[in-house]
């Protein structure tokens, strides 16, 4: 039952932290507009079709899920007999500090369990989208490896 109570106090504190990510004072006019990539995955049902953790590839362990990314960035992943909820946002990221190839766009994904899906828990860069298709990139700032993960809709 702790599991259960966890995941909303995980996913609040998740929210409030991009909150405050998006709410500081910046003189950069040049946001990046996350509207397009919102509207893309919120249509449909994703799949994972590459997981690559720093150096090794892990997409197995997401074999026959299918993602939904709820507008009210709730993540769902279910194989119709285990069902796993998470957290999702895509935000502007205008820091100067950041190497994002995507244009300043973090896609940020949190799921407290189990293991495999927790792995999945980033702020990611976008290296690519379409209409069906997502790359994400991370690179590690405590190890420096670099984390792969592409979704495709169904």
């Amino acid at each position: 039952m702790k599991k259960l109570t966890l995941l909303p106090i995980l996913s609040l504190i998740f929210m409030l932290n991009m909150a405050s990510t998006c709410s500081g004072d910046d003189n950069n006019s040049s946001s990046v507009d996350a509207t397009p990539v919102i509207n893309t995955v919120t249509s449909g049902t994703w799949r994972v079709t590459y997981y690559f953790d720093t150096d090794t590839d892990e997409t197995n362990h997401f074999t026959g899920y299918n993602f939904t990314f709820n507008g009210s960035n709730v993540l769902t992943a279910t194989n119709g007999t285990n069902s796993y909820t998470g957290s999702w946002s895509v935000i502007s990221d205008d820091s100067s500090d950041d190497d994002n190839p995507s244009g300043d766009l973090d896609f940020n994904i949190l799921f407290s369990s189990p293991a495999n899906f927790a792995d999945l828990s980033d702020d990611w860069d976008i290296l690519s989208r379409t209409a069906t298709k997502i790359e994400l990139i991370d690179v590690s700032g405590g190890n420096g490896g670099t984390d792969y993960l592409t979704f495709e809709k169904n």
